[in-house]
């Protein structure tokens, strides 16, 4: 009946998302991609082994570049001003905040990038045939994924 309770748990959607950026600067994005890690994976074989294979142990960790996307804003170029700030010997790494939200607006997910900095910086492409929002990239390294829930 309409109104009751659902038995069942369901996935979150994932279309309804916040992204903060120590320092104040926080952006509606279109897009997140990348949140990944892995490891590398250490083969060994000791000499005496009586067995014909190797053992395998986790290595290092790696974590992948995680992709944002956003519409571009006349007044907004915070993210190329970062990108900028960055030279040689001088990195602007920051904290950053992405959270997965239920319907209420609290944060049901949440990964958190260590020691982001801006490793590429896309503007728009511009087509004058198209009739589809001017969208920018921007591209972040980091150092280190965790994932917490609520």
């Amino acid at each position: 009946m309409a109104g009751e309770k659902q038995d069942q748990v369901w996935p979150l959607p994932k279309f309804y998302f916040k992204v903060t950026v120590d320092g104040g600067m926080e952006a509606s994005f279109q897009e997140v991609s990348g949140l990944d890690a892995e490891v590398d994976v250490t083969e060994y074989r000791h000499g005496d082994s009586k067995g014909f294979s190797k053992i395998k142990m986790p290595g290092l960790k790696k974590y992948g570049d995680v992709t944002l996307k956003k519409g571009t804003f006349t007044t907004d170029i915070k993210f190329f001003t970062w990108f900028n700030a960055n030279t040689l010997n001088t990195i602007e790494r920051k904290k950053v905040t992405i959270m997965l939200m239920n319907e209420s607006g609290g944060a049901e997910i949440v990964w958190t990038l260590t020691n982001a900095f801006p490793k590429k910086v896309s503007g728009t492409d511009l087509n004058s045939g198209s009739s589809d929002v001017a969208v920018e990239t921007l591209i972040l390294a980091h150092e280190g994924l965790a994932i917490t829930t609520k």
